[in-house]
Order: C-alpha cells, then sequence, then structure tokens
C-alpha cells in the first residue's frame, strides 16, 4: 500500500540511510478534524495521537492478535514485521517477515506487507518480497505459501488481505514491491489484480482494470468489497456489490473520491482501509486517515502530519492503531470497531 509519488520518492532516498528504530521522543502528534456531526459518536475531536514508537522506513499493515493481546506492522522496505504489546514496547517479531535470503535488485520492497488473521488463527500475510499470499502459524512461525501465482504466472508483489464470510482470502496486487514498477522484467502479469483466493486453493479475478489496487476490505455482512486505489487519476475507492459466491454480481460503484484533499496536495494518496461493526470506513487518503459513514460520507480526518499507510482496531476494540510513514500511533474511539 503506497503513494507511488510521495512514498517512492522519499524511500529512494532513504534506503541508504541506515536503519535504527527508536521510541519516539514526542508523546502525541497531529490533530483531529471534524468534518460532520457524525463523527461526535465515533470519536473526540480532542483526542490525543499518542505515538508509540518512530524511525522506520515504511509501516505498513497492521494486524491486532487478540489470542495475546498485541499487535503487528510490517515495516515493508526493512523486511521486518514488529510486536508492540502495552507494557512491553516494540520487538521484532519476523526477521525476515518476505522474502529470504540475498535480495534481487529488481525487488524493491522485500518486507511483508498487509496481514490479517484468519478464523483458524492464522497470521495471512500479503508477502510483497516473496509475491504470494502467505499463512504463519503463530506459536511455531512456520509459514506456509497459499498461493503465488494466477494462471502460472506469478504475482507482482501482494499488498493487502480481506476475509470472505467462507474463509475466502481477498487481496490486492499491484506492482509496488517491483523496482521497477510496470516495467519491472521480474512482471509476469499484464496487470495489477484484485484477486479472490478460495479456501480450495483457487485463485479467481475479481477486477483486472485497475492501475494501482491497494487496501481491501468487507463490509460487516461480508456483501460489499471495498478496493482502495493508489492512483493519482482516480484517488478513489470501490465498491463491488457481491453475489452468494463471493464474486462481483454487478460493476463496481465509487464509494469515496478523494480527488480534492489529493488536489491540496495533503500528504499521502489511498491506501489501507478498516471496517468497523457499523459499516463505517477509516480509510487512508490524502491527509490521513478518514472516517467515512457507511454511504461514504467524510465525517472526519485523523491526521499526523505524515502520510499514513493502514490502521486497525486494537486492544478493547476502542483503540485505533495508524501506521504512518516512519511510525506507529494509537488513538482511543468512543465506538468500537469490533
Amino acid at each position: 500500500m503506497t503513494n507511488s509519488i510521495t512514498r517512492r520518492t522519499a524511500l529512494a532516498g532513504m534506503a541508504a540511510l541506515p536503519f535504527v528504530p527508536a521510541l519516539a521522543r514526542a508523546k502525541t502528534i497531529g490533530s483531529i478534524t471534524r468534518l460532520d456531526p457524525g463523527l461526535d459518536a465515533v470519536i473526540d475531536a480532542n483526542a490525543p495521537i499518542e505515538v508509540l514508537g518512530t524511525g522506520y522506513r515504511w509501516t505498513e499493515g497492521p494486524v491486532w492478535v487478540k489470542n495475546g493481546g498485541y499487535l503487528l506492522f510490517s515495516d515493508v522496505p526493512a523486511n521486518i514485521a514488529y510486536r508492540w504489546k502495552q507494557g512491553e514496547g516494540i520487538t521484532p517479531f519476523l526477521n525476515p517477515s518476505g522474502l529470504v535470503g540475498p535480495i534481487p535488485a529488481g525487488i524493491r520492497e522485500a518486507g511483508s506487507n498487509g496481514l490479517g488473521v484468519d478464523a483458524q488463527g492464522r497470521l495471512i500475510i500479503a508477502d510483497s518480497g516473496t509475491r504470494a499470499i502467505a499463512a504463519l502459524d503463530l506459536a511455531t512461525k512456520r509459514r506456509t505459501i497459499l498461493a503465488d501465482r494466477y494462471e502460472g504466472k506469478r504475482f507482482n508483489s501482494c499488498n493487502d488481505v480481506a476475509f470472505g464470510r467462507d474463509g475466502a482470502i481477498y487481496f490486492t496486487d499491484p506492482p509496488y514491491g517491483l523496482t521497477e514498477g510496470d516495467t519491472s522484467p521480474l512482471k509476469e502479469l499484464a496487470f495489477n489484480g484484485v484477486f479472490r483466493l478460495d479456501r480450495d486453493g483457487k485463485v479467481r479475478v475479481i477486477d483486472d482494470t485497475l492501475k494501482r489496487p491497494n487496501g481491501i476490505g468487507l463490509c460487516p455482512k461480508k456483501t460489499t468489497l471495498y478496493v482502495a486505489m493508489s492512483d493519482e487519476a482516480r484517488p478513489q475507492i470501490l465498491a463491488y456489490p457481491l453475489g452468494a459466491d463471493g464474486m462481483p454480481r454487478a460493476a463496481p460503484t465509487v464509494f469515496h473520491d478523494f480527488s480534492e484533499p489529493l488536489a491540496r496536495k495533503l500528504p499521502g494518496m489511498p491506501d489501507g482501509l478498516e471496517v468497523d461493526k457499523a459499516g463505517r470506513l477509516f480509510a487512508s487518503g490524502p491527509g490521513g486517515i478518514y472516517v467515512l459513514s457507511p454511504e461514504g460520507k467524510a465525517l472526519g480526518l485523523i491526521a499526523t502530519g505524515k502520510a499514513t499507510a493502514n490502521c486497525a482496531f486494537g486492544e478493547d476494540g476502542r483503540t485505533l492503531f495508524l501506521t504512518s510513514s516512519d511510525m506507529l500511533a494509537r488513538v482511543r474511539l468512543k465506538s468500537s470497531g469490533w
């Protein structure tokens, strides 16, 4: 999940710098903007945004592990996944988190990206470097590749995951993990897809027409699939109505358009997203994390002052964790995401 202009330019300059994570000196950062009275039921506009750690290269893919009470998140270019727990702070959890062994010149982001915990309690990894969807046993850390190809051709760089009501895994596959993107000689697929991985291992295409599919999620009833596009020409979240077979039953509609804040050159792009139990989306966009009503109306903006890639509910369901550029942060909510 990524901003193909701002983020890529920054990463190119940061790649040569030494990576030294550190505890943040600043306790709080940013601000919350109330755009609609509907925000009042979700979060206090005066709630502090607390920085939990900083010094990372690009944080992504947070997920709360209920069985253990901790958060996992990815530092994609560093190829490390970290663990945060109250009272213990942040420690490495998987190193490498993605591609094992020497990193080829053609791979720009070798680590894990989006993370999720499935109904079996496995950590499901959108593995950018290995270019696969993988499952990790959290107790043993044994990793299993679930899918790495469509019709015999390798994925580009798997980016984010979401779970259907039947246990299927929906995922996005942009080319951000490849050094040369769409022109990379490592790219085997002719498109950047949105896919569904069925429980029997079959991979099906949801959409092969999007330039930069990124964050992905489902409504509480699992009947609508949301896909964010980090596309300067179409900075939107699309909504796909799903049939009983888990596949789109009609063309997608535009759920929310971020053209206006993008035109104001706010940091970031449409990226990761989370859906709460009421059907509201907490979606990355230019400026930070937007709280969107079930109808797609912007209720508020949670801003750290930096591009924010993704978010996840955690603790008692009333904490929103934010992966924002080089940091991990959190803010308390009034409502529970679960």
